[in-house]
């Protein structure tokens, strides 16, 4: 019988209190389906053709388009491609490769961890360069190079944290999970690889593109219509290959992670489809109309926007939070029936606050309290989940003492829980009409961004190196420590400067002197936040400093490294070569 590591998670019905066991991995080698599926050989040509025929379409638009922008983008475009058909001639150039004879797909998800932890310090290298940009604005700035300027840094760098580094997270560990919790290898074949080139070459394309001016100047969604379409058919291609996995499981429960992660891939299709259905200007060209206009262009980018949060940036990470606590600490889930509630009251609450965004504007004051109501509501499942993440220490809360990786994935938690409870007092119109437009909002954001998403994607990444390159540690506990200790003083610099920032800002903005004119200028105002914003520029410098400690440490524990001498729990490990 090989080693088994159980996972239990409660469920609880009317009548008695039963136990349910699912059955996870130890590590990549004892516990796995008996067999591999040998990849069929009509499947190792269908996705390279899909890939030389986009190679075609692409260099048929750069040579025939006269659009010098649309030009770069499509050579672009087929670099892209290019990369992806040069990896995939290379992978069976000399047969088979030996991930595709194995019970799981890991070579995919190994591809998903480099390219994570890349597109991370890069998002994060910009958004310190902006940030200094903000306290010091002639610093990087060069007037014959517009591409230096903050108005296309800006979407660069939120694109980059956000889809290029999260979403690279969520595609890895959604692939490494629903392997795990269904016992059944990845569904379609090279499907996944698809799937992963697919979205670098979305994310290359996109990031190119804001640096020489092209963006439709919606929030988080300014890629063009041409980079939306190429995104559609990517993020099809993840639902089925997802959804074929959890179609062929051999565990006949479906985890909860994976609810989760289901619930995140089917609603941002919606929301990308929805949010983003323009009409080209020309086919040759990148300009193209949004399908909405006034009110109702604002309250479709709000629906998006909010529900981009909601189901990006939260429900996503919460299937992390659900698989990589219970693992990293080797204890049940603390209640699997909350885990049920708060996933069903989360996606039905969520996708109502978005109007939030919107008050004091020229959207229905009836719209702007729906958004309000729901956005309050949105407390109460937030916070069961916080709950069941925090209390499934129970009894292992010793380990927070030896086990740093653990430590950052519970302190996501509390961050989780921090923004929670921050954003729904923010929807409150009161709250809003002073924390609106300040930066209060950006201390909000960050304090979700850095201290949630960051925080728990740093701890699956530390989980996964190890388990997939099969290593018996990582290469230093120690930095591990330095990381969290760095990063942690990096968010509390940076919130804290954001949000006396933004507090200072709104009333300095409503300030009125006797006459009933303002009493100070717009000038007055930025002045009075310099000294913000460089503390602001400070913690975000320690935050990447963090990211370059991970990405060295993750360097040299696929390396095979040990550091020499190291103590982990009390147990001295000896230096390796």
């Amino acid at each position: 019988m090989p080693h088994r590591v159980l996972i239990q998670v409660k469920a609880v019905d009317r009548a008695a209190l039963h136990r349910r066991t699912l059955i996870f991995p130890a590590t990549e080698g004892p516990m796995q389906p008996k067999t591999g599926e040998m990849l069929p050989q009509t499947d190792r040509f269908m996705v390279p053709a899909i890939f030389v025929g986009f190679l075609i379409l692409g260099f048929y638009v750069a040579t025939q388009t006269t659009d010098p922008l649309m030009g770069m983008q499509a050579w672009t475009f087929m670099a892209g491609v290019g990369m992806a058909l040069i990896h995939l001639v290379r992978r069976y150039a000399e047969g088979i490769p030996a991930d595709d004879k194995g019970a799981y797909a890991n070579d995919v998800v190994k591809a998903g961890v480099i390219a994570s932890m890349f597109w991370g310090i890069a998002g994060m290298l910009v958004g310190v360069i902006i940030a200094l940009q903000l306290a010091f604005p002639n610093l990087f700035y060069f007037p014959d190079l517009p591409w230096t300027n903050f108005g296309r840094l800006r979407p660069l760098h939120t694109s980059a944290v956000i889809f290029a580094f999260g979403g690279n997270v969520l595609i890895a560990t959604s692939f490494y999970v629903v392997q795990r919790t269904c016992h059944a290898r990845l569904a379609g074949g090279l499907w996944g690889w698809f799937v992963f080139w697919g979205y670098q070459i979305f994310i290359l394309v996109a990031g190119t593109g804001y640096l020489i001016g092209v963006t439709q100047s919606r929030e988080y969604a300014e890629p063009e219509w041409y980079a939306d379409l190429w995104l559609t058919l990517v993020w099809v291609a993840y639902l089925f290959v997802f959804l074929g996995t959890i179609w062929k499981r051999k565990e006949p429960h479906i985890y909860v992670a994976n609810w989760f992660y289901l619930a995140f891939i089917v609603t941002i299709a919606l929301l990308h489809i929805v949010n983003n259905l323009a009409v080209p200007v020309s086919w040759l060209g990148i300009k193209s109309y949004s399908a909405f206009a006034g009110v109702q262009d604002a309250l479709t980018q709000w629906w998006y926007g909010h529900n981009a949060v909601g189901f990006f940036l939260t429900a996503g990470f919460l299937a992390i939070m659900y698989y990589f606590i219970p693992k990293q600490a080797q204890r049940p889930v603390y209640s699997y029936r909350l885990s049920i509630v708060h996933f069903w009251s989360l996606i039905f609450l969520y996708i109502w606050a978005g109007p939030h965004h919107l008050h004091y504007t020229a959207l229905p004051v009836w719209a702007q309290t729906l958004g309000m109501t729901f956005s309050i509501m949105l407390w109460m499942p937030s916070w069961g989940g916080m709950i069941n993440g925090l209390m499934t220490l129970s009894g292992a809360w010793d380990k927070l003492r030896t086990d740093p990786v653990l430590r950052m994935l519970v302190v996501s938690v509390a961050f989780y829980g921090m923004s929670t409870f921050e954003g729904p007092v923010m929807s409150i119109k009161a709250v809003n009409s002073l924390s609106h437009y300040t930066d209060w909002t950006i201390g909000h954001v960050h304090s979700g961004a850095l201290g949630w998403v960051g925080f728990v994607s740093f701890g699956a990444l530390y989980c996964l190196t190890p388990w997939l390159w099969r290593r018996e540690r990582l290469y230093s506990h120690a930095l591990v420590e330095w990381h969290f200790w760095v990063s942690t003083i990096g968010i509390v610099f940076y919130i804290t400067a954001m949000w006396v920032s933004g507090i200072m800002q709104g009333l300095m903005w409503r300030a009125y002197n006797e006459f009933g004119f303002l009493e100070y200028s717009f000038v007055e105002t930025v002045e009075a936040m310099h000294p913000y914003y460089i503390i602001r520029a400070f913690g975000g410098l320690l935050y990447l400093s963090g990211a370059f400690i991970m990405a060295y440490n993750l360097y040299r524990t696929v390396k095979g490294d040990v550091r020499a001498g190291e103590v982990v729990a009390g147990q001295p490990l000896p230096a390796t070569a």
